[in-house]
């Protein structure tokens, strides 16, 4: 993996998290990608999946802003820490995430694995 492209792909995920579009998270993937969304459930397995995971997710949310910085690039993946920001749209909460990500890319920037762990705030 070089710097180029996966700063490429994380800057893409980025831009799904603000549109709220879930199709655009799910042609950021393999057909057979592994998604873990958080250390301790099992991986989502595919991009149909991926897709019906963030549908059911960003259908509470507005207002969502991300933002990340490069950690660092391996051979096989690339390590970045984000954090993003919505609104709950039924409870007008305010909702701040901070995560680590691990992402292995394919030769088309395409994620094949991708492992993250997050933690959120909410305030008012």
């Amino acid at each position: 993996m070089d710097m180029e492209g996966f700063q490429s792909w994380i800057e893409s995920y980025g831009r799904a998290w603000e549109s709220l579009d879930p199709q655009i998270f799910a042609n950021l993937f393999t057909d057979d990608a592994f998604y873990y969304a958080n250390p301790f459930s099992e991986p989502l397995s595919g991009r149909s999946a991926i897709r019906d995971y963030w549908s059911n997710i960003i259908r509470s949310r507005e207002q969502t802003r991300f933002n990340y910085e490069v950690l660092a690039i391996t051979q096989d993946s690339g390590i970045a820490h984000w954090w993003a920001s919505f609104v709950h749209i039924s409870s007008k909460t305010k909702v701040k995430l901070d995560g680590i990500v691990v992402v292995s890319l394919d030769g088309e920037n395409l994620c094949r694995v991708f492992k993250q762990w997050w933690h959120w705030l909410e305030y008012s």
